[in-house]
């Protein structure tokens, strides 16, 4: 018999076969029949593979989601950046009178102007740095300065990565804000005193500095120690002439930031009564400003401006806090307002500026969160300084003024002690800043910018930039 040939029998493939044969192009074909050891290292050889090709394919894509990504994240941060600088430059002018002697002030500028320009800067920036959609808003916006921006922006970008294409909207959020300087009994700008100056032991200083040292030295001796004053006062001029011949900014101070600038401060001596000051100073309210300095001690009550003193000079007053008020105080509010900064020693503009702010005077304000009054005491803290009656305004207002008195005293710095008021003392003593609440920083620059416009910066070290997220 002749042996006929047997047909070949011709599988058809599995729809798994066919999914992989679809969907896995770049993969070596799977041979016919494979066998043994080696079939089954060939089968794992294909697997691994198409695995690395996959892997490489989702690799290329994240690589240049990242990629856009940060190019976006840095658009934002530029253009946020770029609006917080324009409201920097503009801030002051928020709080320029409209009107002065009748005629319209160029200097001054109405809040969506000011917004308009920030706005426009932000944007600006963030389509040169490669963004397409942008949006620059302004959270929680103060009603008097908004000092947070915030710009959102966006593009779609298509990736092409081992054959497979995508496209990805891409988006990336930056805030920046202007935060206050906490700087301790500075005066704004850079302001050198140049008030009445009362002198001890030959050394000048300001009269009310005079005054607490006279009380502070009779405690001292009382308890057999003489302090002996090393130095006071110092111009900037001066303290250039010190900078040159001890050019060491730990030890001295280059001229134009040195304390001594503003009358506050004091070098005391002798070696042997550091220990007596450290432990008693803070009761005449005097603090040591520097750790590694036992002898230097700063006035922190009523820091204030020269050019605040000299108006309060010119109306007759003595250089102490009270004897001034800005033009937005009501009349009926200005007798409460002096007897209190009088009587708690606390600059009378400064507390005008918080009333301004917490209820532009409406003796019956209240809250969302409950605080109440013209001084939006909460029930707790009203309690807590026997106010009896938030609507009482005269009564209010001693409570507030008695209660910045006393985180004057705890944190040596207005603003700090304005943040403590709108945030607790516990959060502003956590981290010794202005924290970086949107509601407090925006209040704390609101402020001092009122007391700027009214020519009292007392404690302010300006604006800083600080990008926030």
């Amino acid at each position: 018999m002749i042996a006929m040939p047997r047909p070949v029998r011709r599988t058809t493939p599995s729809r798994a076969e066919h999914s992989d044969a679809a969907t896995s192009r770049a993969c070596p074909a799977r041979p016919a029949r494979l066998g043994g050891d080696a079939g089954q290292a060939a089968v794992l050889l294909v697997g691994i593979l198409c695995a690395v090709l996959f892997g490489a394919a989702v690799l290329g894509l994240l690589a240049g989601g990242i990629g856009a990504h940060g190019r976006q994240q840095r658009a934002a941060d530029l253009g946020a950046l770029a609006a917080a600088r324009t409201m920097h430059g503009l801030y002051a002018r928020l709080f320029e009178p409209a009107v002065i002697d009748g005629a319209p002030n160029p200097r001054h500028l109405e809040r969506d102007a000011y917004l308009a320009e920030a706005r426009r800067s932000g944007e600006r920036t963030a389509r040169a740095n490669g963004a397409e959609a942008v949006d620059v808003s302004f959270p929680g916006a103060d009603p008097v300065a908004p000092a947070l921006v915030r710009v959102a922006v966006g593009e779609r970008v298509s990736v092409t990565a081992a054959g497979a294409h995508r496209s990805i909207d891409v988006r990336a959020t930056a805030d920046a804000t202007l935060v206050p300087v906490a700087s301790t009994a500075s005066a704004a700008w850079g302001d050198e005193y140049d008030g009445p100056l009362a002198m001890r032991q030959g050394k000048p200083m300001r009269p009310d500095v005079a005054r607490a040292f006279d009380r502070m030295t009779a405690a001292a001796a009382a308890d057999g120690v003489q302090l002996m004053v090393v130095s006071g006062f110092r111009t900037n001029a001066e303290q250039a002439v010190l900078f040159a011949q001890h050019p060491d900014p730990k030890w001295v101070a280059p001229p134009g930031t040195s304390l001594h600038r503003l009358a506050t401060e004091l070098d005391l001596g002798p070696e042997s009564a550091y220990a007596w000051l450290a432990a008693n100073a803070g009761r005449f309210h005097f603090v040591q400003r520097y750790s590694w300095e036992p002898w230097h001690y700063g006035y922190v009550l009523n820091p204030a401006s020269s050019k605040a003193l000299a108006r309060r000079r010119d109306s007759g007053g003595d250089g102490e806090a009270g004897s001034s008020l800005p033009s937005f105080v009501p009349e009926r509010y200005a007798p409460a307002l002096t007897r209190a900064a009088q009587r708690y020693n606390v600059s009378a503009t400064l507390l005008a500026a918080q009333i301004q702010q917490e209820s532009g005077f409406n003796p019956f304000a209240v809250s969302p969160a409950g605080a109440r009054g013209i001084a939006q005491f909460m029930p707790g803290t009203a309690a807590g300084y026997g106010l009896h009656d938030s609507f009482d305004a005269e009564a209010s207002i001693d409570a507030q003024a008695r209660l910045m008195r006393d985180l004057l005293r705890q944190f040596g710095s207005v603003p700090l002690a304005l943040a403590a008021y709108n945030a607790g003392p516990q959060r502003v003593a956590a981290c010794g800043c202005v924290p970086p609440i949107p509601e407090t920083t925006a209040y704390v620059a609101a402020i001092l910018g009122l007391m700027g416009g009214a020519g009292d910066a007392s404690g302010f070290g300006g604006l800083e930039i600080r990008l926030v997220r």
